[in-house]
């Protein structure tokens, strides 16, 4: 049961936000969260205020298919804009923001790993099915990205944040399995956001709670770059908030023009949309408005603001400028293809016979 947020009658209206949002014609440089599973009329007023690229939705923001269906739509109807992306967070295993009874619990990618070292051909085909599925519970009510895949490599005595979220440590299934997520939910007309690049799975410490250093030299940090660079060619990616000691020691990846520039742009060749992590998480330091705005001097197109908390939003939107030029094309580019014929029921029964029963 999703638990509605009220706006008391008589609260002032939404902060003035950057002006420079609006004269150019192109959305704030951002990403909103928000409370519940139902606009307050300060979030709609606020939302069509600061007129933020996108969205993104968590658990507390789902009850059920029509509700959030009508979410989605009031989302884009404050903003004015159709093709307005709505992320999510739905991988499978303990990362689900849509979850039983109305969506099924699908396993860890992890699982596909692990597949993959007896058969490869029948772990493509369950991580391709699998994200097939998502699309098709996501797009069904109006989510149009998707935060996946996780193309962190599992490396020895690193946090357990990633874990089974990876499909393993060897670069190059990783690399053939993201790959089959990515072409699955692009042929249900969801787009793929890869995460965390340029690659999250070493540190030692869950970024949501503090900042980790990796300290590991360049030569061994290409195994963990290798992934992002086979897929170089999606449309979306996710920072990771992880020092990178042999790049730049002194900020996170986020914040970082050096590794932006130099390994996430040049190295990697990454050219889509590039969105922060959520700004929220105490690997960053300082106040939301300087974290949302180092992140974006540093060179990400978006930052992503996931927590709802009005007082947060106002500072974020007092300084987010509007999406480059650059960023827009990008977003265009990034756009997922129409939907092709799907069979749900022959996919389901088709994936439980690589992985068992789904509830």
């Amino acid at each position: 049961m999703c638990l509605l947020e009220s706006t008391a009658a008589g609260l002032p209206g939404p902060r003035a936000v950057n002006e420079t949002t609006s004269p150019s014609g192109r959305p704030a440089a951002v990403l909103f969260g928000l409370e519940g599973c139902e606009l307050s009329s300060w979030e709609r007023g606020f939302f069509r205020e600061a007129n933020p690229t996108g969205f993104i939705l968590f658990h507390r923001n789902v009850s059920d298919p029509e509700q959030l269906l009508r979410l989605t739509s009031e989302l884009r109807e404050a903003v004015g804009r159709e093709e307005t992306p709505i992320l999510v967070d739905q991988e499978g295993g303990r990362v689900q923001r849509l979850r039983p009874p109305h969506w099924p619990s699908l396993p860890a990618m992890g699982v596909y790993g692990e597949l993959a070292a007896r058969d490869l051909a029948a772990a493509l085909r369950g991580a391709w099915l699998q994200a097939r599925l998502i699309a098709d519970d996501l797009l069904t009510v109006g989510i149009d990205v998707d935060c996946l895949p996780c193309i962190d490599l599992q490396v020895p005595g690193a946090h357990a944040v990633i874990g089974d979220r990876s499909f393993g440590s060897d670069p190059e299934i990783v690399s053939q399995l993201g790959k089959a997520v990515c072409e699955g939910l692009l042929a249900g007309g969801v787009a793929p956001v890869l995460k965390h690049i340029p690659g999250h799975g070493r540190a030692t410490h869950d970024s949501h709670l503090s900042l980790p250093h990796i300290d590991a030299d360049l030569a061994s940090l290409a195994s963990d770059f290798f992934p992002f660079r086979q897929l170089s060619d999606q449309g979306w990616a996710m920072t990771a908030h992880v020092v990178l000691t042999a790049i730049d020691p002194h900020h996170p990846a986020t914040q970082s023009s050096k590794v932006i520039s130099e390994i996430i742009r040049h190295d990697i060749g990454f050219g889509g949309v590039l969105v922060s992590d959520d700004i929220n998480m105490q690997a960053l330091r300082g106040p939301i408005a300087e974290r949302a705005a180092a992140s974006l001097a540093a060179g990400c197109d978006l930052v992503l603001h996931c927590s709802g908390r009005r007082e947060e939003m106002e500072e974020v939107a007092s300084v987010v400028q509007p999406l480059s030029s650059t960023g827009l094309e990008r977003l265009q580019r990034a756009t997922p293809p129409a939907p092709g014929k799907f069979d749900r029921a022959a996919a389901l029964d088709e994936l439980q016979s690589l992985v068992g029963a789904i509830s």
